[in-house]
């Protein structure tokens, strides 16, 4: 787990998916949470209660998803265009590249955190191992990524920010 005070990077839409998050679980969840624990509560003998002891456990795990959302909102850094060196990798940009192995070109978005990153559209995590290989770099640069399978090899050709597409 990163340490709690580290700055973390999201673009505008992020940020606002994780406050909606925190909203829902502040209000809808824990209401929800709270009936269940009643309703347990009313059916006797709280020792040998399974349902209210999962009740309670689904509480537990509630109110540390809330403060995991809250510290992740302290920390947050929203980034913007005129925040960044467009021409280096940011969250916020697409990224083309060519593997120096065997010459296949991909194109990667990089987006805050790992909630953004959605892989099979190839967006990915400024802290994913391609991601932090890439970030702060420019194009013409050469990246090496350390993979579960190895190590890979990258040129970068092309770094562009994608207006819009971080809102």
């Amino acid at each position: 787990m990163k340490v709690q005070g580290e700055e973390i990077l999201l673009s505008p839409r992020g940020k606002e998916e994780l406050q909606e998050e925190l909203d829902y679980l502040k209000t809808v969840r824990r209401k929800e949470v709270a009936e269940k624990i009643s309703i347990a509560r009313s059916r006797g003998d709280l020792s040998e209660n399974a349902e209210y002891d999962e009740a309670k456990k689904e509480q537990a795990l509630l109110e540390s998803r809330i403060a995991e959302v809250e510290n992740k909102l302290r920390r947050a850094r929203v980034v913007r265009k005129e925040d960044v060196d467009v021409d280096r990798v940011n969250v916020g940009s697409r990224v083309q590249v060519t593997a120096l192995d065997n010459g296949e070109e991909m194109t990667f978005v990089i987006v805050g955190g790992a909630k953004e990153s959605d892989p099979a559209r190839n967006r990915i995590s400024y802290r994913s191992p391609v991601g932090s290989a890439l970030y702060g770099r420019s194009k013409g640069e050469m990246v090496e990524v350390r993979l579960p399978a190895g190590t890979a090899e990258y040129r970068i050709d092309a770094v562009e920010w994608l207006e819009g597409a971080m809102e």
